[in-house]
């Protein structure tokens, strides 16, 4: 197969990328050459899509004094035309070029069809030195509508498929009953589909076999280096059962705009290498009684990647795993050993750590070797070793006949670098052969666009005089536009909701006293739900992870006592009651809901049948800061913020439609009204 280059360029905000057919690396449609009269013109002119022009190797020696990108509708460049702004959006004097490839943007919405010729123009002089023309009846690249998808085994429809570009596919209506042994987005080259091809990871990201669809637009990203030039067909294929379910035809030279993915190339040395996402890699070799390990991974800095294998021997299964957790903070790289014996963060239960904990929390030892780290291009890459039959007997080992099942994640890193929550991980089961064979090679280069930063839900506010009364229960924290969003920090699997309200800054007055009815679980054997509710000066709560010297820096407010030893115990530990996400719904889906009224709609909401809520009463005072914190005793980042105010004037800046603050807008508007009367 070809190999696909791609050439990335940036000019504050232009985005310019090849993508390569068989003959050679597609930048759009051809328009043609300059034509040279002055000063040095050269260089190639192709449409990008109705509106951008793409220069590649122009030249322009810079010595004209008035000169600019100039275009026209009239026969012949002359005095009426336009200006089209630089590579940077300005209209500024032409300055030198040599060799240089950019985009061109027309102004004001003009598209190509609208002009008869573009050219380097002097507008002292009115002496064109360079300059194109047109063609007529000519048609940009623009997005081509193909045919529909339509199923005879499943029910597979769909409207028209639409190429979006070199490398993007959208499908509108999306049906699939997902009823399949093992169905997958799959190219491929050849008169029609077979197991031959390419599988194409989902709208996320994820090579996990499809969901059910009902009636959904998604877009659909072809991996690594491949692009609409070099497949022959789509289909929604079940790789198990060797056959498609529906299929379409993708036809020769589609008239598409160049994609704008970036491709960022990165190949293993290790024999073996397996696509567990498309931002997550993992790469192996077995020599003796060793394995090497090497992580490679499209991830933040402050997120990690995880691997390790799975804690049952009949499933992928966090609980009970052995994981490597990998991150690289500064200079340093990490490869640490964890164990994961309940699934939220490492806590300690009644004296005992449980969670994601460090084998040597937990009385083992740290058996991986760090062999090398690199980041580069947005990727980190980590390289380790360990011995396939660990001394540590909680370490599992990795067998070199016969097939396991493993686990992976990404996520965050809290503020003292440990994981928190995961927002990518599978949810099938993947069984890998360490030692097979024939080497598995399935993984293809990284790609990356511009990200849309995800607009988080609106900010919850409990800003009302009459509101005395809080009931404080837990739910989910709601992905990238929850807490994450809400707060700008990391977030748990849990989160608290206040008066149904997903974490809401609260107004309080000093002198009055408020009550929290609590049911954050009050068992503390449970590593995962028992969250005694607390009140301090810091922002992320976990109070009972701290160390002694850093419990000493925090000033607990309310919901912990101190026993006779000194050991804080914490005194608002209610029955349980939680939301949760429904059994069929996919919680790393949470961030396609617009609002969290939507999202909150799909929750089923439980107590514990005795439902005896803890009673945390508050009484604000003058030593008080103006911020506190509500949080959960054991785990870190789970509440936000309390605003202390002298009276709800002083928190009226801060207002958002609450039905007290319009009431009192309205009587300023009133009073205000009568001055002038």
């Amino acid at each position: 197969m070809t190999l696909i280059f791609l050439f990335f360029l940036y000019s504050f905000g232009n985005l310019l990328v090849y993508a390569q057919d068989d003959e050679g690396p597609y930048k759009g449609k051809f328009i043609g050459k300059f034509n040279n009269y002055h000063h040095q013109i050269s260089g190639d002119v192709y449409a990008v899509d109705e509106y951008t022009l793409l220069l590649t190797k122009f030249n322009y020696d810079g010595q004209g004094a008035d000169t600019f990108f100039w275009a026209g509708a009239a026969s012949r460049p002359g005095p009426q035309g336009f200006i089209v702004p630089d590579e940077y959006g300005k209209t500024d004097v032409l300055r030198l070029y040599f060799n240089k490839d950019f985009t061109l943007t027309l102004p004001d919405n003009k598209k190509i069809t609208d002009i008869k010729w573009f050219a380097i123009y002097d507008l002292w002089s009115q002496n064109t030195f360079g300059d194109i023309y047109i063609p007529e009846e000519f048609e940009p690249p623009s997005i081509q509508k193909i045919t529909q998808l339509s199923g005879k085994i499943n029910k597979v429809t769909s409207g028209t498929i639409e190429m979006v570009d070199a490398k993007t596919i959208r499908i509108p209506d999306f049906v699939f009953d997902g009823i399949a042994r093992e169905p997958y987005f799959w190219v491929g080259i050849g008169a029609q589909p077979d197991s031959k091809g390419t599988k194409v990871p989902d709208e996320y990201g994820y090579l996990d076999p499809l969901r059910t669809y009902d009636g959904v637009t998604i877009s659909l990203e072809l991996p690594g280096d491949l692009t609409i030039f070099n497949i022959d067909w789509f289909s929604i294929y079940d790789y198990e059962a060797k056959r498609s379910l529906a299929s379409i035809i993708i036809p020769n030279g589609l008239n598409v705009p160049p994609s704008l993915v970036k491709i960022l190339p990165h190949k293993s040395d290790l024999t073996n290498c397996l696509q567990l996402h498309k931002k997550l890699q993992v790469s192996w070799d077995i020599f003796g009684p060793q394995i090497t390990i090497q992580l490679a991974g499209q991830v933040e800095d402050n997120e990690y990647m995880s691997f390790g294998l799975s804690g049952s021997r009949t499933k992928s299964q966090m609980l009970g795993s052995d994981v490597a957790i990998a991150h690289i903070h500064e200079t340093q790289v990490y490869a640490t050993d964890y164990n994961i014996t309940a699934l939220t963060p490492c806590v300690k239960v009644l004296g005992q750590y449980k969670g994601v904990c460090k084998d040597d929390l937990l009385g083992g030892q740290d058996n991986n070797q760090v062999h090398t780290g690199v980041r580069e291009h947005g990727i980190s890459i980590i390289t380790f070793r360990r011995f396939l039959i660990s001394p540590d007997s909680g370490d599992l080992e990795y067998p070199e006949d016969g097939s396991d099942y493993i686990i992976w994640a990404i996520g965050r890193l809290d503020k003292n670098q440990e994981p928190t929550f995961h927002d990518y991980y599978p949810k099938t089961n993947i069984k890998v052969e360490f030692k097979s064979k024939d080497p598995i090679m399935t993984c293809y280069p990284f790609t990356t666009t511009d990200r849309q930063l995800l607009e988080p839900w609106e900010k919850g506010q409990i800003y009302d005089r009459n509101v005395r009364l809080f009931r404080a229960q837990l739910g989910p924290s709601g992905g990238k536009r929850g807490y994450q969003g809400l707060t700008k920090q990391t977030s748990t699997t849990l989160a608290w909701y206040i008066n149904g309200l997903l974490v809401p800054e609260i107004w309080m007055r000093r002198g009055l006293t408020y009550s929290f009815k609590v049911h954050g679980g009050n068992n503390p054997h449970s590593a995962e739900l028992y969250h005694p509710l607390i009140i301090t000066d810091e922002p992320h709560g976990g109070f009972d992870r701290l160390s002694d010297e850093a419990q000493s820096k925090v000033r607990v407010l309310a919901g912990v006592e101190y026993s006779r030893r000194g050991r804080p115990r914490p005194t608002a530990a209610g029955s349980l009651c939680i939301a949760a996400h429904k059994p069929e719904q996919d919680r790393r889906l949470d961030d396609d809901f617009l609002t969290f009224k939507k999202f909150n709609r799909t929750l089923n909401y439980t107590c514990d049948p005795e439902n005896s809520p803890a009673t945390l009463e508050v009484t604000p005072n003058s030593t008080w800061p103006d911020i506190v914190y509500y949080n959960s005793f054991t785990q870190p980042n789970m509440g936000w913020k309390i605003h202390i105010v002298d009276s709800y004037k002083s928190g009226f800046g801060s207002l958002r439609g609450n039905i007290f603050g319009l009431s009192m807008i309205l009587c300023l508007l009133s009073n205000f009204e009568r001055l002038f009367i």
